[in-house]
Parts: C-alpha cells; structure tokens; sequence
C-alpha cells in the first residue's frame, strides 16, 4: 500500500496483521506533523478505509 499525495501534504500508511491496528503518518513538504491510528479486521485494512481516513483528515484541517 504506497502513500497518498494531496496538496503538498504525504500520507504514509502502516499497519500490524496481528494486532489489526495500523497509522497513518502525515508528512507536509517532507516534515512530519502527526500519527493517525486506526484498527481494522482480515487480513490488511482495505484502501477505501485508508482513502476515508485521509479525506475526512483533509476535509477537518481545510487542506
């Protein structure tokens, strides 16, 4: 799962199978600012969870 771009900013997603949790790093122009976490169930959180994380973190910070 590689990373997402949005206007300048660089969303850096991990995650643990075995602990079903996972972060997302934000990065803006290379620094970072802070860890989003989140948990999931299967075996890797899907894309679209990762995607709604990031869009409702955009949509909170006005980016």
């Amino acid at each position: 799962m590689g990373a997402i771009e949005r206007n300048g900013y660089r969303f850096e997603p991990e995650y643990s199978v075995i602990e079903q949790n996972g972060a997302i790093h934000v990065y803006h122009e290379g620094e970072f600012i802070e860890e989003l976490q989140f948990s999931f169930s299967g075996k890797y959180p899907g894309l679209e969870q990762i995607e709604i994380l990031v869009d409702e973190y955009c949509e909170q910070k006005g980016i």
